[in-house]
């Protein structure tokens, strides 16, 4: 296997998203899987977020007090205005 010179760790910080959803073409998730085995940084990463997106997939509404829910809903409404 070569390594993946080309996919530097700030390109795959933006392709986790797509990796994770199974969104990449195959050659992408090649080179990004190269990546990983390459990089201990980036290795650490994806499993931070792996982690991150198990316990945030156990999360529903009834977890949150309304006024979090509505402090929330504002901050992510003034996110998309900026």
């Amino acid at each position: 296997m070569k390594l993946a010179d080309d996919l530097t760790c700030a390109d795959l910080v933006e392709l986790v998203t797509e990796y994770h959803e199974g969104a990449l073409s195959p050659p992408d998730r090649q080179r990004f899987e190269e990546h990983v085995v390459f990089c201990e940084g980036c290795a650490s990463f994806l499993d931070q977020m792996r982690s991150t997106l198990t316990v945030l997939g156990r999360i529903t509404e009834k977890d949150f007090a309304p006024e979090t829910m509505d402090e929330l809903l504002r901050a992510f409404q003034e996110w998309r205005r900026e």
